[in-house]
């Protein structure tokens, strides 16, 4: 058979299709191991690449142009609205919130009015049919929230400030909706004219205007953006370019994409494990079979060939159909996304990921396949004819080589081309880590279980014998059960924690009500007005303004190429207020407060985050930019800052003289009882128009709801890798099968009972059990601390009744798993298994 008609691939291929069976008896585990984690690899790649593509193809639409420059509290000048259109075609909008009031009542909403040039990319289509492009003077489009709370359709009226407008329809898609960001309330656009017979556009309202400009073809959005930031350094300018339209969810969308990838490694990682279990079983069962062939007079080599051939048909099957099934997902899962990020149906599909994912299914198939096929087909055929009682050769150095090199290609693929190369190697080295922890650990069980006194009793004694006999696989087990277990501890405490984020995210005394644009002039008829309807009330106000950090010390922030981490307060436009008093839940942890009715030079303090980023020191100089002009004032204190107090809590607080001449209005918070809240808004909408009331309650809510949303993200990702976890466990039970057989037919022929030998097995799953959960509950409480705290910005406040209850559940479970595998093995008549042997 050695023969040159009889060797290589082409006889290899002959034996293999013989023994190829479609149902893949013995190779299961390697099937579903692959399938889970290249499915769960390429659906989490194609999406984020889908939604990246989405939101990069469409940025122009997204964005409303080319490029966005945005200021707060002001219009442009007659300077810079000529260079905005020395640069290519503008349109200009202006954003803010307001009140909606007709004659059943009122609503809070955000007020946008644009000019005739809106929208420069795209229509706005009406729930009607309709495509246009701007509403008429008088008239407004309106959300579908806003028609159902408020029972309006098209023709009826609705009150904005001083002004009646009629609903001309209700909107259905907004072409720049996604670029606007959050919103506290339901949208009303209507045109410039109309907001300015409405009267809520006053000095000191809080308002933000945006100019979009089209740009002409082969123009950079970046070297346009960059000449305004030049022009107007003092202006105040926040911009954005159609390649990041909306900052916010990129990096949502990367950002989860990132995590969620890492988690898909680690599934197919995991998974590869059970690939090593699943190969290591069916060669076992096919002991005979190769015995048969080597006898024949195959070589190592040609044995080794058709395994190859047999264990590469069963994973391209998995691999295949984890494709396949990604693929039919992403549509699926890009419709639950939509929820949360308005992108179009249909989703580009791009090869790339699927592509990355076959490979990693191949490269990790490869690693923990190669040493088990070689280790057989080096084997001696009156070895493997002895069966269990000759263990099989270990694997030679060749094959050694293989599974390192296709182990270190996967890892060289997830760290080169991952985003955050360095996240990548670490989260890999992290894993590598906890499987060679759990290695050392199986070891180290077997090691002590063999030095232990031997148990009076016979079960804990044949449970503890079997963790150290000859061809145990106590390592196996311990990695696959520490495995589980540190999974289902991770997930838990992943989810407990966000869980305890969203339930605390709203304080035992949260305020009611958020009210902007409340007159300094008439502060105490606001009082009043609100203590009429809800008598106990409390009401606080704070100035409140918007303004530009453009400098902090030497550095000026339009020279910084990068902003430093954690230095999200130089994103942008900040709220800014002054006080006399320290304000409630700061405390100062470096430097003094100003005294009362201070008079000398500006002064400022500043959150000691912010500072810590900054790397800022007291006494150096903070310049922002408001309304347009810039001052500067000297850091004098550092604060601590209670963020999870919903009140007034600003990054930056300033002395009174430093701010209080700019036009400016208050902002207020009432503490009052939620029965009382919708008075409370209605009693406000006569007397102050200007002013707009927001209700906490259904702000958190869209909070509590996005944060779910990435929890269940993070639950059904983490649940592949338990699934994947589950299959380890089952591939290393089922290649200790044909040891555990002969193990049982001796214990039956001696007189132990069925009872017994499992009693026996359930023994030694506890002893193992106990031993690996404390390790699974640090690694996993260790990774899910990193997750929640380092990656996603909660707070760490896992519940450790449910970790450890997880914990016991998983470890009944798996047990569970061990004895329902250990059954069949109890089926088997002793007189026939002795035959074999």
């Amino acid at each position: 058979m050695s023969d040159t008609a009889n060797s290589g691939w082409h006889f290899a291929w002959r034996v293999a299709r013989r023994e190829l069976d479609w149902r893949f008896r013995g190779l299961r585990i390697l099937v579903v191991c692959l399938f889970l984690g290249v499915a769960a690899l390429a659906a989490i790649g194609g999406l984020a690449a889908a939604v990246g593509g989405e939101l990069a193809s469409r940025g122009a639409t997204i964005l409303g142009g080319d490029v966005e420059l945005s200021v707060s509290q002001r219009r442009a000048t007659a300077a810079e609205r000529a260079l905005f259109e020395a640069a290519g075609h503008v349109s200009e909008t202006i954003r803010m919130q307001a009140n909606a009031v007709t004659a059943r009542g009122g609503a809070p909403i955000q007020l946008k009015a644009v000019d005739a040039a809106y929208p420069l990319c795209g229509r706005v289509a009406l729930s009607d049919g309709r495509r246009l492009t701007h509403p008429a003077d008088r008239a407004a489009w309106i959300t579908p929230a806003l028609a159902d709370r408020l029972a309006l359709r098209r023709g009826a009226t609705l009150r904005l400030g001083s002004a009646v407008v009629r609903v001309d329809g209700v909107i259905a898609d907004e072409p720049d909706r996604l670029g606007e960001g959050f919103t506290l309330g339901p949208v009303v656009i209507v045109s410039m004219n109309t907001l300015e017979r409405t009267g809520l556009v006053q000095p000191g309202s809080l308002y933000d205007t945006r100019y979009r400009v089209r740009l002409p073809a082969g123009t950079s959005p970046a070297a346009a953006a960059a000449r305004v930031t030049r022009a107007f350094p003092a202006g105040g300018w926040e911009t954005k370019t159609r390649d990041r339209a909306s900052p916010g969810a990129s990096r949502f969308v990367d950002r989860m994409g990132e995590f969620l990838t890492l988690v898909g490694l680690a599934a197919l990682a995991i998974a590869g494990i059970g690939v090593g279990g699943g190969v290591s079983s069916f060669l076992a069962s096919r002991r005979s079979a190769i015995a048969t062939l080597k006898t024949l007079g195959a070589t190592g080599g040609d044995v080794a060939r058709v395994f190859s051939i047999e264990i590469g048909v069963a994973a391209a099957i998995g691999i295949g159909a984890g494709i396949v099934t990604a693929i039919a997902a992403i549509p699926l899962l890009g419709e639950l996304l939509g929820r949360v990020l308005p992108i179009a149906g249909g989703l580009a599909i791009a090869p790339w990921p699927f592509v990355s994912a076959a490979l990693y299914g191949a490269l990790i198939a490869t690693a923990f396949a190669a040493p088990p096929i070689a280790a057989a087909s080096a084997t001696p055929a009156a070895g493997l004819l002895r069966g269990v009682l000759a263990p099989v050769r270990s694997a030679p150095w060749r094959a050694r080589v293989v599974a390192f090199v296709a182990g270190g290609a996967a890892i060289a693929l997830a760290v080169f081309t991952s985003d955050q190369p360095v996240l990548a190697a670490g989260f890999l080295t992290a894993l590598a880590a906890t499987l060679l922890l759990l290695a050392l650990l199986g070891y180290a069980v077997r090691v002590v279980a063999a030095r232990l006194p031997a148990p009076r009793r016979l079960l804990p004694r044949l449970a503890l014998a079997a963790l150290h006999r000859p061809g145990a696989r106590t390592g196996a087990l311990v990695v696959a059960l520490g495995l589980g277990l540190t999974l289902f501890v991770l997930l838990t405490a992943i989810r407990t924690s966000i869980d305890a984020a969203i339930a605390t995210s709203v304080p035992a005394r949260a305020p009611a009500l958020f009210v902007l644009d409340v007159p300094r002039d008439r502060e105490a008829s606001f009082r009043r007005t609100v203590a009429s309807v809800a008598p106990g009330a409390e009401v606080r106000t704070v100035p409140l303004l918007r303004g530009t950090i453009t400098a902090y010390g030497t550095t000026r922030v339009a020279d910084l190429k990068e902003l430093p981490e954690g230095a999200w307060a130089l994103r942008g436009e900040r709220g800014l207020t002054y006080a006399d008093a320290l304000p409630a839940g700061s405390t100062i942890t470096a430097g003094k407060w100003w005294p009362r009715g201070y008079a000398g030079p500006p002064l400022v303090s500043v959150d000691e985050r912010l500072a810590k980023a900054l790397d800022l020191h007291l006494g150096e100089p903070l310049t922002i930019s408001v309304l347009g002009v810039e001052r500067s004032a000297r850091i004098a204190s550092f604060r601590r800052i209670q963020w999870d107090t919903l009140g007034f809590n600003f990054v930056l607080v300033f002395s009174p003289n430093t701010l209080a001449d700019v036009p400016h209005n208050l902002a207020a918070t009432i503490d009052a009882p939620a029965a009382r809240t919708s008075a409370i808004t209605a009693a406000l909408l006569a007397p102050f128009p200007s002013s707009s009331a927001i209700e906490v309650g259904g702000v958190l809510s869209q909070v509590r709801d996005l944060v779910s949303q990435v929890a269940l993200a993070i639950a059904a990702a983490a649940g592949v890798a338990v699934a994947a976890g589950v299959a380890v466990l089952v591939g290393a039970i089922a290649a200790a099968r044909e040891a555990r057989t002969y193990d049982a037919v001796v214990l039956r022929v001696l007189g132990a009972t069925r009872a017994q030998l499992i009693a026996g097995q359930a023994i030694e799953y506890a002893l193992l059990g106990m031993v690996v959960a404390l390790v699974a509950l640090l690694i996993g409480l260790a990774g899910a601390w990193y997750v929640v705290t380092q990656m996603f910005d909660f707070p760490w406040a896992p519940d450790p009744v449910m970790v450890v209850l997880t914990l016991v559940g998983g470890l009944g479970a798996t047990m569970l798993i061990g004895l329902a595998g250990a059954w069949p093995i109890m089926r088997v008549r002793p007189a026939r298994a002795l035959r074999t042997i």
